[in-house]
This record gives structure tokens, C-alpha cells and sequence, in this order.
């Protein structure tokens, strides 16, 4: 699975992502949807963990960075694309029973949403790494929801 089936599956889709597919930007490989992949806890289902954390990962670049598949110059219709890859992968992961790995997501999705407020691009990445390790390999103490201030 690669970015460009990602590419794919949304043009199948239909619909506003569709219509905002454009060529892929590949970003650095293997990325964290890769490593989760690789895991143990995705053994036999590889393809679809790469693709739904893919998904994931579009939602949050078009919440803040800059994404490899969906374009729009629109900064509220990248927003709610973005939610709405957050949706598509979430609920194909929920479909594959791992409800752990939602939690792990729900996670990451918040203490992204923190670390971009608080503009810490690097901690941002640590979010993913511990995130993708997490999903493929179990939660540790990497990703932990954030105490309360």
C-alpha cells in the first residue's frame, strides 16, 4: 500500500475529497503509517493499517501541515477534509476490531491539536513516532494522555 493508493481509494470514493485529489508529494518513508504497518499487533492486515493510518495522516497535514494528496488553497474546506479523512480512517479502523488502537488515535489527534498550538513541529513528530509504535507494537509510556494543566 503507498500513498498513491490513497490517492486512489479517495478519487474511487467520490465526493469533495475527490475533487481535491491531486498528484502525491511523497514525504519521508518509511513514515509513521509504514511503521505501524510493520508491526506485530497489524500482522495480516498490513495493507489496511497502512491506508487508514494514511488517511489519518492527510487529515493532519491538512489541519496543519502541508498535505501530500488533498489540495485546496481553502483553509475551512481543509479543515473539515481533514476531519473527514480523520472519520474515514478511524472508522476503517474500528471495522478491524482494534479498539485500542482508536484510543492510540484519539490520542495522537489530541496531542497533535496541543503540540501545533503550542507551534512544537518536533514534538509533533514525536507524537506520530510513539503513535505508529503504539498501533503496531502495543502503547508505552511514549504516548500517554496529557495530565490535566
Amino acid at each position: 500500500m503507498s500513498i498513491e493508493a490513497l490517492g486512489d481509494v479517495l478519487r474511487t470514493q467520490g465526493g469533495a475529497l475527490a475533487k481535491h485529489v491531486r498528484a502525491p508529494v511523497a514525504g519521508p518513508r518509511p513514515g509513521a503509517p509504514q511503521k505501524a504497518a510493520a508491526g506485530p499487533r497489524a500482522t495480516g492486515r498490513e495493507a489496511e493499517y497502512e491506508l487508514l493510518l494514511e488517511m489519518i495522516l492527510e487529515g493532519s497535514l491538512l489541519h496543519y501541515g502541508s498535505p501530500r494528496v488533498v489540495h485546496t488553497s481553502d483553509r475551512d474546506l481543509a479543515l473539515l477534509l481533514g476531519d473527514q479523512l480523520y472519520a474515514m480512517g478511524l472508522a476503517r479502523l474500528a471495522a478491524l476490531g482494534d479498539l485500542e488502537s482508536v484510543a492510540v488515535l484519539a490520542d495522537v489527534i489530541s496531542q497533535l491539536a496541543q503540540a501545533h498550538a503550542e507551534d512544537d513541529a518536533a514534538r509533533a513528530r514525536e507524537i506520530w513516532d510513539a503513535g505508529a509504535v503504539a498501533i503496531g507494537w502495543g502503547r508505552g509510556e511514549q504516548l500517554r494522555p496529557a495530565p490535566p494543566p
